[in-house]
């Protein structure tokens, strides 16, 4: 067992205090589905754990048809579920959560906590490190098993997929983050929150030590059609190989704006620039679809074992895409 100092703080502003200005030193707990499971493998060693559960000012969902939805951090994935204006407003979301099979998760996991998660990248959670380099430098993914690795964004040295179930979603619906730490709040859109690690003392999100995710928020969904497809291995708690989030706006049946995001492809949620181009002006059809799908995949490297995953993204956007549209003006 290694000594550790447990703090109970009561306000979000006690917590940035409380946090170190060092990767490592201290470790924020709120749900702990991710973090306990990392502590207990040693992959994170902190000397001192932040409890942040019984904060209020971090808890509760707010919905306004003018302002849109804001969800505190600690704001679990069941609470997601139950709440009838996600479901009917923000379908993607909801869509998101509930591929989330797991019930332990959705009771303890937090908003908050799934877009701070660490990747599940074997290496990384095998204590090779956040890259998995050998001694000479070498990648371990590269020649490795990689069959579950990104195949956008993998140039190196980061090849890992970004493990968020709900940030996909989120970015499609032009999310964005409130971050608060010693010099105040700041707001970071979705989209510009993760990063793609250069070092192994890097984090895969633009947030320092010292400072804490207390909510997110999201425009308001009027007009805006949105759909959440993923592409689950099996139907028991896993996460999914592959998932395309969609949301756009029509105007006379033409696509008048569109966000196409696919998740667990890339080392961050990966926002197809291409494939909302290929969408825009166009009435969408089976075609349309199939051509904006890929255009997604356009730019995909497949490693030596993950060349599957390219067609797996290709098959979930077009499904999102036209599961988005049924019923739209």
């Amino acid at each position: 067992m290694r000594p550790i100092e447990y703090v109970d703080p009561t306000s979000k502003r006690q917590v940035v205090k409380l946090l170190a200005t060092t990767w490592g030193e201290t470790e924020i707990l709120a749900g702990g589905t991710d973090l306990l499971s990392l502590m207990k493998d040693e992959i994170v060693t902190p000397k001192r754990l932040v409890n942040i559960k019984g904060i209020e000012e971090l808890q509760g969902i707010r919905y306004n048809a003018q302002s849109g939805l804001r969800l505190g951090a600690l704001v679990t994935i069941q609470e997601l579920l139950d709440h009838p204006q996600v479901l009917r407003n923000y379908p993607a979301l909801s869509e998101a959560a509930d591929g989330i099979r797991s019930r332990q998760i959705r009771s303890m996991g937090t908003v908050g906590g799934d877009l701070c998660q660490r990747p599940r990248c074997w290496y990384f959670r095998g204590g090779f490190g956040l890259l998995a380099k050998e001694k000479n430098g070498k990648s371990l993914v590269i020649e490795g098993d990689n069959r579950y690795h990104a195949i956008l964004g993998n140039s190196g040295p980061s090849y890992f997929v970004n493990p968020s179930t709900l940030a996909p979603a989120l970015i499609a619906l032009e999310a964005s983050v409130r971050i608060l730490g010693p010099r105040g709040e700041r707001e970071v859109p979705l989209n510009k929150f993760f990063i793609i690690p250069q070092s192994e003392h890097q984090r895969e999100y633009d947030i320092k030590p010292n400072e804490i995710v207390t909510e997110i928020l999201v425009p308001p969904s009027n007009g805006v059609l949105n759909v959440t497809y993923e592409v689950h291995q099996r139907e028991a708690l896993d996460w999914p190989l592959v998932t395309a989030s969609v949301a756009f706006k029509l105007r006379r049946k033409r696509v008048r704006s569109a966000r196409v995001v696919m998740g667990q492809v890339a080392p961050v949620p990966w926002l197809s620039k291409e494939a909302s181009t290929a969408l825009k002006r166009k009435k969408i059809n089976e075609d349309v679809a199939k051509a904006a799908a890929e255009a997604a995949v356009k730019k995909a490297k497949a490693l030596s074992r993950n060349g599957y995953k390219i067609q797996l993204a290709r098959v979930a956007v077009k499904r999102a895409i036209l599961l988005a549209t049924q019923g739209g003006e």
